[in-house]
């Protein structure tokens, strides 16, 4: 399993704060489970977001995802 922890506007689309996902997975494959389980809120969002697999910005859709780590769906942040 891959544990997902969505923050701010990702969390708020996708209506909770953490899942767990059957794994391994890549991470293109990841948005469109995540996307398909949550609806448009999140499909709207996802392309916007960075993922952190296992604390590490992923730069490819096709690097892989393994069993057992965290993958952490950050969305832009405002501010400054």
């Amino acid at each position: 399993m891959i544990h997902v922890r969505y923050f701010a506007g990702a969390r708020e689309a996708a209506g909770l704060a953490a899942e767990d996902v059957p794994g391994p997975t890549t991470p293109a494959a990841l948005r469109a489970a995540l996307a398909a389980a949550h609806g448009q809120a999140l499909a709207d969002v996802l392309p916007r977001c960075v993922l952190l697999v296992a604390g590490a910005r992923t730069t490819s859709d096709d690097a892989p995802v393994p069993d057992g780590v965290t993958v952490d769906v950050l969305p832009p942040f405002a501010g400054g």
